[in-house]
């Protein structure tokens, strides 16, 4: 089987994460969504609930499942007998850091491949820490994240202002009065 390891924060998970995913699945027979506990990060939301979050999100892709890891990417690609690693490039900043990482990976299991796809233009400017600061700031989040994230947001910071109680900074993020 041709398996596939998408692995992330995802704190939370956008439509661009999707648009990725969505893409990688028709590629591979397999792709394992994998939400990576990372004991140096704060994360917003806990291991669980981006696992819980990510398979609400994802039920519709048939060959698609989520878990979470812990440690070293390429162990957990060897053991989940995986061939290729996918990462999402939003713009060429993303590269560098990809690049590092995936020749690291490289270096550490020669066997696994790095294959970077882009998301539709649509999502390239939309990133997790964006999202969570609109919604920090009562912010509509809607068009960036699935429903089941953005009652999560709405749950975590309180809900979103109504239209009209808020007035838009440069990068559309809202503040209140």
């Amino acid at each position: 089987m041709l398996r596939a390891l998408y692995p992330g924060s995802f704190d939370p998970i956008t439509n661009g994460h999707l648009d990725v995913l969505a893409r990688a699945a028709r590629l591979f027979e397999e792709v394992i969504v994998a939400v990576a506990h990372n004991q140096s990060k704060q994360a917003l939301f806990t291991t669980e609930e981006r696992v819980e979050l990510l398979s609400q999100s994802t039920s519709h892709l048939a060959n698609v499942r989520v878990t979470s890891f812990q440690g070293l990417l390429v162990d957990f690609a060897r053991n989940q007998q995986a061939k290729a690693v996918i990462r999402g490039l939003r713009a060429v900043s993303d590269f560098e850091f990809e690049f590092q990482m995936a020749l690291m990976n490289r270096s550490l299991e020669p066997n696994l491949e790095a294959l970077f796809l882009m998301p539709c233009e649509e999502y390239s400017y939309i990133s997790s820490r964006m999202v969570k600061e609109v919604a920090r700031l009562h912010g509509d989040v809607g068009r960036f994240v699935p429903p089941c994230v953005q009652k999560a947001l709405q749950a975590r910071f309180g809900a979103a202002l109504p239209k009209g109680d808020a007035t838009g900074d440069a990068t559309g993020a809202a503040t209140q009065n």
